[in-house]
C-alpha cells in the first residue's frame, strides 16, 4: 500500500496502475490482484490505511490535550496542518481530491467523520468547533490548489487562529 500511495502522490491516482504497484512492491501483478481484486480496491486499501493513521494521530495528540472542551477539534487541526506542510507531496494530497469525485471515497470520509463526531459529540459539538474544522479542510485544500502552496508562516498563523477559535 505504501508503494500504491506514493505512485498516487508522484503520478496521480489515474496514472496509478496495479503493474506499476506490483514492480514497485517487488511482486507479480496476480500476487497484488489476489490481494486488491482491482484498482479501485486499492485505492480505497489506502485510503482506510490513511484512515487509521489520521485516527492514530488524533488520538495521540487528544491525548496530550489536557482540556476536555474541544479536544478532538484541536487534535484535527494540528493533524491536519502537519499534513498540509507537505502540501501534494503528502499522500493525501491524491486521495483528498479524488474524494470529491469519488461516490466511495467520499463516503468512507463521511462515515469516518461522522464516527469520530459521535464520539465527540459533548466536547466538540458546539458551532464554532465546527467552523474551525471547516476552515481546516478549506486551508487543506486551498494550499493544495497554490501553485507554490500557501508560505509555511502564513499557515502557521492560521493553524493559531484556529487553534485559539477551538479554546
Amino acid at each position: 500500500m505504501d508503494h500504491a500511495a506514493r505512485f498516487g502522490v508522484e503520478q496521480g491516482l489515474a496514472g496509478l496502475t496495479l503493474q506499476a504497484v506490483a514492480d514497485a512492491a517487488s511482486v507479480t501483478k496476480g500476487g497484488l490482484l489476489h490481494h486488491f481484486p482491482s484498482k479501485q480496491a486499492l485505492i480505497e486499501a489506502v485510503f482506510k490505511d490513511l484512515l487509521g493513521k489520521l485516527d492514530e494521530e488524533i488520538d495521540r495528540l487528544m491525548s496530550e490535550d489536557p482540556v476536555e472542551h474541544g479536544r478532538f477539534t484541536r487534535a484535527y487541526i494540528d493533524a491536519f496542518f502537519q499534513v498540509t506542510r507537505d502540501g501534494a507531496k503528502s499522500p493525501w494530497a491524491a486521495l483528498s481530491i479524488s474524494c470529491m469525485t469519488d461516490a466511495r471515497l467520499r463516503e468512507l470520509w463521511s462515515d469516518w467523520m461522522r464516527e469520530r463526531l459521535a464520539r465527540h459529540a459533548a466536547t466538540d459539538g458546539n458551532p464554532a468547533l465546527k467552523l474551525a474544522r471547516y476552515a481546516a479542510d478549506g486551508i487543506w485544500l486551498a494550499n493544495l490548489t497554490e501553485a507554490d502552496g500557501i508560505p509555511a508562516n502564513e499557515l502557521a498563523g492560521l493553524r493559531d487562529h484556529l487553534q485559539n477559535l477551538a479554546k
